[in-house]
């Protein structure tokens, strides 16, 4: 049995266009020529990226994540549920909330011989580029440009924990950024295992921990604005001296 399919407004033409617009057919796109076929042993998922000329023959791009019998369970669901699901409640939550992140631009569930199947269909985000990618070329870029995406990545970290949200994974690679004319911008991914931030306080700074101890290329001047941007503040008050106290005593800002 095949749930009823979310497709977003802005996404149906193109995969009407191109019959993608249906489980089975987003399910089997691609098997022909790639001999793929359905498994029944070991839970699996693949991930593809697909390019679809609209009506106009512009080119819009998505990555199709397809999972069989990859569940994850929880007091809700003790028997397991796709954890695509997971993740497609946490994208259209955080777009409730304003929170920058992926879109989703297809979702359906089904059952099928005993294997609980998921597809995902979210937009590539092409014009940003992961935390790391940005990383590697951090000594190239220009003052004001690393300033910009040390701003960017604040603002979108804040956002989740204003909503009360923890990422729970956050790393460089998680959060996407983007240079223009007007600064920079930032969108969240892989948000499987976001949740409440049923800790307050402690929830924060364990996100702060994980993405600040991967920032390896930032010096410890640029992690403290990141800080004081992260909680709106110029000078090290009485706020974000006591986060940065909470982040030393284990090693958060130390290179």
């Amino acid at each position: 049995m095949t749930s009823p399919a979310f497709i977003a407004v802005n996404a149906r033409d193109v995969l009407a266009r191109h019959g993608l617009d249906s489980f089975d057919s987003l399910w089997r796109y691609g098997d022909a020529e790639n001999g793929l076929a359905p498994s029944r042993g070991k839970g699996w998922k693949k991930v593809v990226r697909i390019e679809l000329e609209d009506a106009n023959g512009a080119p819009q791009s998505f990555y199709l994540k397809r999972q069989d019998h990859q569940l994850a369970r929880s007091f809700r669901h003790p028997l397991g549920e796709p954890t695509f699901a997971r993740e497609f409640r946490a994208i259209q939550h955080f777009a409730h909330q304003g929170i920058p992140a992926l879109e989703a631009a297809f979702f359906a569930q089904r059952c099928e011989g005993g294997h609980k199947q998921a597809i995902l269909l979210t937009r590539a985000l092409d014009i940003y580029k992961p935390l790391t990618w940005w990383f590697e070329r951090w000594q190239t870029l220009a003052w004001r440009d690393r300033q910009d995406l040390i701003l960017a990545a604040a603002a979108l970290v804040r956002s989740l924990h204003n909503a009360e949200r923890m990422h729970n994974s956050l790393y460089p690679r998680h959060i996407f950024l983007k240079l223009d004319a007007d600064g920079a911008g930032a969108r969240l991914i892989d948000l499987v295992e976001t949740r409440h931030a049923w800790f307050g306080e402690r929830d924060r700074v364990r996100d702060l921990r994980s993405l600040l101890r991967k920032s390896h290329v930032a010096t410890p001047g640029q992690k403290l604005r990141f800080l004081l941007a992260y909680t709106g503040k110029k000078r090290l008050t009485a706020y974000p001296r006591n986060l940065l106290s909470q982040l030393l005593t284990r090693a958060g800002l130390r290179r």
